[in-house]
């Protein structure tokens, strides 16, 4: 299926779900939030949260400075 990852085009598995999705693109980070659809996703819920076709992530991580 197709969706928008961080505004590019990307293609994943039917029924991913985001922590599925964020293995596949190995984030890294230990911080970091996610947004589908321009709405903030709960880390509780990364594990169940499945994406569909069309979703609009983003994935934000944040970084540390001063």
């Amino acid at each position: 299926m197709q969706i928008q990852l961080n505004g590019e085009p990307f293609e994943a598995q039917e029924g991913v779900t985001i922590s599925s999705l964020l293995s596949s693109i190995d984030v890294g980070a230990k911080r970091y939030a996610i947004e589908v659809n321009e709405m903030i996703i709960p880390r509780s819920t990364h594990d169940s949260h499945a994406l569909s076709e069309g979703d609009n992530v983003e994935v934000v991580v944040a970084i540390g400075g001063g």
